[in-house]
């Protein structure tokens, strides 16, 4: 085990001894939505996909709640799935709204540009890029966005306001038919409150001028509860070009009763502006041309809005439960980076500029209902979703400090998709029930580019189908074998294109809907008191790779691949004041054939696959007028490039692979109750000082005092973007 891990749990520990020794507060802690975790109580408000999976009225022993996580023997469909609950958030330190994910065992979030950019996910094998194999709902909306100017999924979760969530549902691997596009890897949907138990104010400074307002409550209006809050954010980081980073964000959500149910309209409003720093050549810091947070192309950065709408109906019909909801989002991007500096252009250098104005609406829903075959206690679902997007332009441009140079590509796309799935959940046995489903997808692009040769249309469907057996419980201890095929859509200008839109030479088009095929095998038991524990061991073949491209900051399809791991999740409340948890993953992912253009791969490991990742804490929570919690996250070193696919600088290929180094964090927090509604919080982030990557790559630039005549094609070099240092951030928090 790494020192830095070594150091990490060791402080866990004696912040678990001082806690040991003060008195603890045995109420309970208050959920956003006003209400408290009880026993027999497996979700809040909203029952959760895996009891709709399994069926509720399957479920006849009673539920004990322990600790951040939801994930009881009997509550869920596989045992890598699961649900965090509000309280986690609470207590775990977060530099970023992102991080929200990072609480799903084995997921790990970074970035590699500036804060409003949406982040790097890595997760099962899988370097996610924005989130191209992992799907995120927020309210049943869907946050990822096909065919984006900047990558394919991308999944900018800035707009989320981490207060306001009551609980997120998780699961990984394709076998579930409510999960569809860019599930493959996994997925989450996160859900807020309902209402507030008090009006909520929130002041936050810290290091790096951090600063953030939050003013939110839940007042009775028209019948109903509406939930509002207003955000206000801005940070300028530790880099040289200060980020520069303002955003204002907003919700406001109604809900009231409405017939046999629940009517829900919600609205949120996001926008954000931003400098960025990109990832850097290694060999600029160590000549002391910037310094380890400076910059080589100051003028990168961008601005973003997001703008969501949704009205959902959840109640009894038609002798089940009936949901359905109805959204409709308006998005806007301009990025500028640059990634290889002065390699393609020696004068005005690779800047870029991508862009997109969209509208997207859809519409999702099932209806769920029970009954009895041969004797057999039988939960039926059936669901639908539906999706429009209009991308009107989507452009790449080659720029100079944000001013247009020239136009790469400039394009208008509709892309529709709509799919079907049911599944039905069965107890065969007191100790056995299985759940098969199936999923039917079709999709259909339009793209009309100003290159005519990449104009045209095309469509695609496929039938998925899914299966989960489980065996048990026996012992409080059940077991698990799960089987699905899932798929991610691919950009649909690859899917249309027939010459490269830079030097137009003739490409191949991609296939529309590259599928995966996966299992798992799993075991989540409660044989210890206070304890969750699962291990699972999983396998995922997937048809065509998506790989980083650098020189043009997006993703490119490869050779079909395999995925393996193995993960073990466990928390434990050994008392109601102190909680432990603690996840382990470990992957491997390796090409299956040898791919036309990059030659042989087969047997190679995928570039920027995620290995080892390592996240734990201690937490103790109300202890006299006291919490704190301390969380640590190992990141583990990645395969950056395969045998004889790199060179060195100016010199052969490389003879054996080359890896990251990898990073471990330590995060804090201490929060001091002053009064019945008035609270202080110190989060220190980074606590150890730790210089390690946030991200790292391996790819050829050129810098302007790099001649282009001795490096023609630049040179290859680690391409780095550090760890923020050490910070503090305070917050004052009064609840009225």
């Amino acid at each position: 085990m790494p020192r830095s891990v070594r150091v990490s749990l060791a402080l866990a520990l004696l912040l678990l001894g001082v806690a040991a020794r003060a008195q603890p507060v045995t109420s309970s802690p208050d959920l956003p939505d006003g209400g408290s975790p009880s026993a027999g109580s497996a979700s809040p408000s909203l029952p959760t996909t895996q009891d709709r999976a399994l069926g509720a009225a399957l479920l006849s022993e009673q539920i004990e709640v322990v600790g951040h996580y939801l994930n009881q023997v009997g509550t869920s469909a596989s045992a890598s799935a699961g649900t965090y609950t509000s309280e986690l958030i609470k207590d775990r330190p977060l530099l970023r709204p992102a991080e929200v994910l990072e609480l799903v065992p084995g997921l790990i979030v970074t970035q590699h540009s500036g804060a409003g950019k949406a982040n790097q996910f890595f997760l099962r094998g899988f370097n996610l890029d924005h989130g191209t194999d992992f799907a995120t709902y927020v309210e049943g909306i869907p946050v990822n966005l096909p065919t984006h100017a900047h990558g394919q999924g991308y999944m900018d979760l800035n707009w989320l306001i981490p207060e306001l969530i009551s609980r997120a549902d998780y699961w990984k691997g394709p076998y579930y038919a409510e999960n569809g596009d860019f599930s493959s890897a996994g997925a989450a949907r996160i859900y807020y409150a309902r209402e507030l138990s008090q009006m909520l104010f929130l002041g936050t400074y810290g290091s790096y001028n951090y600063a953030r307002g939050l003013v939110a409550g839940s007042p009775e209006v028209g019948g109903g509860r509406l939930l509002f809050a207003l955000e206000g954010a801005h940070q300028d980081g530790p880099w040289e070009v200060p980020e520069a980073f303002w955003k204002v964000n907003g919700v406001l959500r109604w809900t009231r009763p409405l017939g046999t149910g629940t009517l829900t309209l919600l609205g949120t409003g996001y926008w954000g502006q931003w400098n960025a720093t990109n990832q850097v050549p290694q060999r600029a810091i160590d000549s002391g041309e910037i310094g380890d947070f400076g910059s080589l192309s100051p003028s990168d950065g961008g601005w973003s809005h997001r703008f969501n709408l949704s009205a959902a109906w959840e109640g009894e019909a038609a002798g089940g439960r009936l949901r359905a909801q109805v959204y409709a989002v308006n998005y806007g991007l301009e990025l500028f980076s640059n990634f290889t500096y002065f390699l393609t252009d020696p004068v005005n250098g690779d800047q870029m500029e991508q862009m997109e104005r969209r509208w997207f609406e859809g519409t999702s829903g099932h209806w769920t209902w029970n009954s009895s075959m041969a004797g057999m206690d039988v939960s039926w679902e059936a669901g639908w979703d539906a999706r429009f997007d209009q991308i009107n332009p989507i452009g790449l441009f080659s720029t100079a400090e944000r001013k247009r140079l020239s136009t790469v590509s400039l394009d208008n796309v509709f892309q529709a998709n709509g799919a079907l799935w049911g599944q039905v959940a069965a107890r065969i046995t007191p100790w056995f029930r299985a759940v098969l489903g199936l999923r039917g997808t079709a999709y259909y692009f339009d793209v009309k580019a100003n290159n005519p040769l990449n104009s045209g249309t095309s469509s695609a469907a496929l039938l998925l189908p899914k299966a989960t057996l489980t065996f048990g419980p026996w012992a409080r201890t059940e077991l698990f074998l799960n089987f699905g095929q899932g798929y991610h859509s691919n950009d649909a200008r690859g899917i249309t294109a027939t010459v490269d839109a830079r030097t137009g030479e003739p490409i191949a088009r991609v296939t529309a809907l590259p599928k995966s095929t996966g299992g798992e095998v799993g075991v989540r038991t409660e044989i210890i008191p206070h304890l969750q524990s699962s291990l699972d061991v999983w396998i995922l073949y997937l048809d065509s790779e998506l790989v980083w491209d650098a020189d043009e900051g997006t993703t490119r399809p490869s050779a079909p691949t395999r995925r393996l791991g193995v993960e073990w999740a466990n928390s434990y409340q050994p008392l109601p004041w102190l909680l432990f948890d603690l996840n382990v993953a470990w992957s491997q992912a390796v090409f299956t054939s040898d791919d036309a253009t990059t030659g042989e791969l087969k047997g190679q490991p995928v570039p920027e696959a995620i290995g080892w990742t390592l996240a734990g804490g201690v937490t103790i929570r109300q202890l006299g007028p006291w919490s704190a919690s301390l969380f640590v996250r190992y990141f583990g070193p990645r395969v950056l490039c395969t045998e004889g696919t790199c060179g060195g600088t100016g010199g052969p290929a490389n003879a054996t692979p080359i890896y990251s180094t990898s990073s471990t964090l330590l995060n804090g927090q201490v929060s001091y109750q002053l009064t019945k509604n008035v609270s202080v919080t110190l989060e220190v982030l980074n606590l150890l000082n730790l210089k390690a990557n946030d991200i790292t790559y391996y790819y050829q630039s050129r810098l302007k005092n790099e001649s282009p005549a001795q490096y023609p094609d630049g040179i290859w070099d680690y391409m780095i973007h550090p760890t923020e240092p050490i910070q503090f951030r305070g917050t004052l928090t009064v609840r009225l």
